[in-house]
């Protein structure tokens, strides 16, 4: 890749594990107890981060706007009713910081902008609505941060109208590809965009998953997909729009290990045997073996020449180029024929 991220130490590529972005979201309820039991959980089960979102409603959103199918009560009464303070974003932080997690957070505004950056995160995650919003990008842009951006509900030119400004600014980022459904209908998916973005635009690509269970993700991995961030709570049945669509602890547990096990079975483009591999060889191959007893100076023929294991003798893959030649010496069934001219 051309553009490779590093954040907080991690490098974000198409060679290292895939980085895991644990997405509490709103899914805390606006409640700094459960959002830092959040950070444990997604910590225990073995994410990179764990991402929530800052909103200062007044300079993101009109009271009026409308909500999604997902919201049962109006957008800005839910985001502010959920809504963590400036300070308990800090706790969230250095929590994470003890703990040895990444703090990620979505600004909303510059002015989230600001506060994120003056709290010195490792990066900003861009959220999908906001792809369009070129002012804000290029004011979190003039961070100098990594950048994250997710690219759902995008046209195609609007994903590469968002890439050449935020290239023009040299910050490194990440595309992150996206369905804004919730949930998402797998026929919907297509993360055949996963390596095409990668191919068209030079930058680590990954997946924001909005599907239900993990074998989406878990694909998305297979499909060369460098960040995988996916929604969790802590309890499915709690009220708010995002907990049925989300894993539960368990499943992010399953999540993670999965993908770090896919990840490592891709493994390199050129196979070779394995260690493993190199000692079973002379137990399940096979040699040149006298299929009869075989006297010197006669000839190999389909009759008196096979096969058998193990293989520590002529490798069978020689079979034909011994057809026809003279025997060297006397041979008893069964015995391994030896080399040409013995």
């Amino acid at each position: 890749m051309k553009n490779k991220l590093v954040i907080g130490g991690r490098i974000i590529d198409d060679v290292h594990l895939p980085y895991v972005i644990a997405e509490a979201a709103i899914s805390h309820q606006g409640e700094i107890r459960i959002a830092k039991r959040m950070v444990y959980v997604a910590h225990a089960m073995g994410c990179d981060a764990i991402k929530f979102q800052m909103h200062i409603l007044h300079n993101e959103m009109l009271r009026d706007v409308e909500t999604s199918s997902n919201f049962d009560e109006p957008l800005y009464e839910t985001l502010d009713k959920t809504n963590l303070s400036i300070e308990e974003h800090k706790e969230l932080q250095a929590l994470c910081n003890v703990l040895g997690i990444d703090y990620l957070c979505t600004p909303f505004s510059a002015k989230a902008a600001d506060i994120l950056d003056e709290m010195g995160v490792v990066a900003f995650k861009i959220g999908s609505g906001e792809l369009t919003n070129i002012p804000l990008l290029k004011h979190i842009s003039s961070k100098g941060r990594p950048m994250i951006v997710s690219t759902g509900m995008s046209e195609p030119y609007e994903i590469k109208e968002t890439v050449d400004e935020i290239s023009k600014t040299g910050v490194q980022f990440a595309l992150t590809h996206c369905i804004s459904a919730y949930p998402t209908p797998y026929n919907r998916v297509n993360l055949d965009n996963i390596p095409k973005y990668n191919l068209e635009y030079g930058v680590p690509v990954g997946l924001s998953d909005h599907t239900l269970g993990i074998s989406v993700p878990i694909a998305a991995v297979a499909r060369g997909a460098a960040i995988i961030e996916k929604h969790f709570t802590l309890d499915k049945n709690l009220e708010g729009p995002d907990h049925a669509a989300s894993l539960d602890p368990s499943e992010l547990s399953i999540m993670v290990r999965s993908i770090r096990e896919v990840e490592l079975s891709l493994g390199n483009k050129i196979k070779y045997p394995t260690a493993v591999e190199k000692k079973n060889l002379p137990i399940v191959r096979r040699s040149l073996t006298a299929a009869c007893k075989i006297v010197q100076g006669e000839q190999f023929t389909l009759k008196n020449l096979t096969t058998k294991r193990p293989g520590t003798g002529v490798s069978a893959t020689h079979y034909w180029r011994f057809l026809g030649t003279i025997a060297g010496r006397d041979y008893q069934k069964d015995e391994q024929i030896a080399n040409f001219n013995e």
